[in-house]
């Protein structure tokens, strides 16, 4: 049976959603309403039309197409689109990531693509919040090589104000995926005076210390690059005067997470 789903964006040459060159297929829909969400656009599963739309790919590039964000694809659809750049995963062992919004969200759809990529012998990642039953990640564990995996607020009362969720399930679903010898990359959007705070800071590298199998953790500064996109989707700002963290900030906060022993890194876009 063909599998179908809604995608909104197709990022090729990606170098900042998991290791070397990499595709990146952005899914629609998303559980999480952040507060500094940079894909807007993501956050409903249907397709959405409005005028002036100039910042997503088209998957046929048609004039009918220009106004709408979001498409309904089969998997061999997206798969093609993969494979143009698999020179690019050989040379730099990249590969595809699958992104969103939350992938989890469409789950068959996703299945569906990891294992034909799977099939292909191309690598795989996930970007994900984190918040889906854990069932869910069971049926793409074998098929999945590596999670990009969201932490942002350890508060539970303060991760529902700034994202509408608790933060229970995520942590659960990291503690059984990490405890699985699974690859886990850790991204913590640095959202200052949100995420950055001396206790949140705390607070995350004693959890990150009590987990198993973190390879790696990346701390992604908060950007201003979806402003433009708010005002053209006529959508609420709510950080419309945050500025981007200085990097002598970023390289403090760095300095903290060194003692977990694992590798951190700086830099990369904020996709939620």
């Amino acid at each position: 049976m063909a599998i179908k789903g809604f995608i909104f964006d197709i990022k090729k040459f990606s170098i900042h959603d998991g290791p070397g060159i990499r595709t990146t297929v952005f899914f629609k829909g998303c559980p999480l309403n952040c507060w500094w969400c940079h894909n807007p656009e993501s956050q409903k599963i249907k397709p959405e039309e409005f005028l002036g739309c100039t910042f997503r790919w088209s998957m046929l590039n048609s004039p009918g197409d220009r106004n709408i964000i979001g498409k309904e694809v089969f998997t061999d659809e997206v798969i093609i689109e993969i494979e143009k750049d698999f020179p690019f995963y050989e040379e730099s062992n990249g590969g595809a990531t699958f992104s969103g919004g939350e992938p989890m969200l469409q789950t068959d759809f996703l299945l569906s693509l990891l294992t034909e990529c799977k099939r292909k012998d191309i690598s795989t990642a996930i970007d994900t919040t984190g918040y889906a039953p854990f069932q869910q990640f069971e049926k793409i564990y074998d098929v999945t090589d590596i999670f990009l995996y969201d932490l942002k607020l350890m508060d539970e009362q303060m991760h529902i104000q700034y994202t509408g969720v608790s933060n229970k399930m995520i942590h659960e679903n990291l503690e059984r995926l990490t405890s699985n010898g699974k690859k886990v990359i850790l991204r913590i959007p640095i959202i200052p005076g949100i995420t950055d705070t001396n206790d949140n800071i705390d607070q995350t590298v004693n959890y990150i210390s009590s987990l198993k199998n973190i390879n790696e953790v990346d701390l992604l500064p908060f950007h201003k690059t979806a402003n433009s996109k708010y005002e053209k989707m006529k959508k609420e700002n709510r950080l419309p005067n945050i500025e981007p963290p200085a990097k002598e900030t970023m390289e403090k906060l760095k300095e903290k997470f060194l003692s977990l022993g694992c590798t951190i890194k700086i830099g990369g876009l904020v996709e939620r």
